[in-house]
């Protein structure tokens, strides 16, 4: 994908900045908004109040009365032509796994709920949709497309502490399934949704469209941070993580869902450079050196 020359830039009142890389959601775009991300929170200007990197574009809010606006743009015009022009566009981040009980009896019960009126297939499950729209053999072979390569956080937000997901996969093999007509009044906390392109986390229980595939026993918000993998912040997902699923049984989900209520829990995850030119060379081959990374923490 080709992206446009150059960033459009427009203000929100006096106090935020909106940078829009692309209107359409691909790897090099989100790409440019996490990278332009992390050259502001290293340059640390005094007046940033947040810095909110999405799908293809990039937020700042700012205290006009400490950053003039014309200094914020031109440091982020900075920033973009540094990304853009880059030898090698690379990112320094990691890589997490996540367990997954797929079609779990949780988000059954919730879907058979939220059918006639809400869903596209009244009769059917999920994932059973999922698997028909995509054209592929059944639920099963759904699942081990989902977890079979890697995803990339392309944003944090919505509600406390939810991802959204991009496949590390090329356009032709990435999954994609429309969301419920109607939203649910009622989604399970931890549920792996997914929508569009993207797959979603819900951090907590509460509404949502998107179709449901299983659920996690490892929370990804933790606002009392009692487990180790959140003492630094409150929510575990940064833009630019690295999420590899791994499906467990129900055994196992008991297991971990006991070790978190231990607080013993902790995520298997491993340092990695992200680099954007490998991943669109090679994407099969580079999914297996991200999750060589992996295997080897």
């Amino acid at each position: 994908m080709t992206l446009p020359d150059r960033a459009r830039y427009t203000w929100g009142g006096d106090e935020f900045l909106l940078i829009e890389i692309s209107p359409d959601m691909s790897l090099e775009a989100n790409f440019v908004a996490t990278a332009m991300a992390h050259g502001l929170e290293e340059a640390a200007l005094n007046g940033i109040v947040d810095i909110c990197p999405a799908n293809a574009s990039l937020l700042i809010r700012f205290n006009p009365d400490e950053l003039a606006s014309a200094d914020l743009e031109a440091k982020a015009r900075e920033l973009e032509t540094e990304v853009r022009r880059a030898a090698v566009q690379a990112l320094e981040t990691r890589i997490i796994e996540v367990p997954v009980w797929y079609d779990d009896p949780y988000t059954r019960e919730v879907a058979a709920r939220f059918r006639e009126g809400y869903h596209q297939n009244p009769n059917g499950s999920d994932l059973d949709y999922a698997a028909e729209v995509n054209g592929l053999a059944d639920a099963a072979e759904f699942i081990r497309r989902h977890h079979e390569t890697p995803w990339l956080v392309s944003m944090v937000g919505f509600v406390a502490g939810l991802p959204f997901l991009f496949q590390l996969a090329p356009r032709e093999r990435q999954l994609e399934v429309p969301k419920y007509l109607s939203p649910r009044t009622d989604t399970p906390a931890l549920t792996i949704g997914y929508g569009g392109c993207f797959t979603a986390h819900y951090s907590v229980r509460g509404a949502g469209g998107y179709q449901m595939l299983g659920i996690t026993p490892t929370p990804i918000y933790d606002p009392e941070q009692r487990l180790e993998d959140f003492s630094d912040f409150m929510v575990l997902f940064r833009t630019g993580d690295i999420v590899k699923y791994r499906p467990v049984d129900e055994a196992e989900y008991r297991r971990i869902e006991a070790e978190v209520a231990a607080g013993t829990y902790r995520y298997k995850q491993a340092p990695v450079t992200f680099t954007l030119a490998d991943a669109l060379a090679d994407p099969a081959g580079y999914n297996t050196t991200l999750l060589e990374a992996l295997d080897v923490a």
